[in-house]
């Protein structure tokens, strides 16, 4: 992750700017693919038991809360960057990027987790 606070620390805004853009896009092209395959395929139950049940609904649910705070601060942190308000994108990026890698990380966590219980 250091790598994209690098570009802009070198100076190098285009690269900075394209690599937030694809990293957006990339980002609402999971959610696509992950509605759509939640929306045609049967839920999947936790089986796990004992305090690693408890472990799973506390990430799961932290996960969902802050999947959605989320979005609207990568919009506004973008938006601040696009209208070229750069002292205000650096405020807000500092809050957004620990939230969306948490989400990033919880998400694959959360799979994991879960993954034993999928019917195969």
């Amino acid at each position: 992750m250091e790598f994209f606070s690098q570009a802009i620390k070198n100076g190098k805004r285009a690269l900075h700017q394209r690599l937030m853009t694809t990293c957006i896009a990339l980002s609402l092209l999971f959610l696509i693919m992950y509605v759509a395959y939640h929306m045609t395929s049967d839920s999947t139950s936790y089986g796990g038991t004992g305090v690693l049940r408890y472990v799973y609904f506390f990430i799961l649910i932290s996960h969902i809360f802050l999947s959605i705070v989320v979005i609207p601060l990568v919009l506004r942190t973008y938006a601040k960057a696009y209208l070229k308000d750069f002292e205000g994108h650096r405020k807000i990026a500092r809050i957004t990027f620990p939230v969306w890698l948490y989400v990033a990380v919880s998400g694959v966590v959360v799979y994991l987790m879960i993954s034993p219980y999928y019917p195969y």
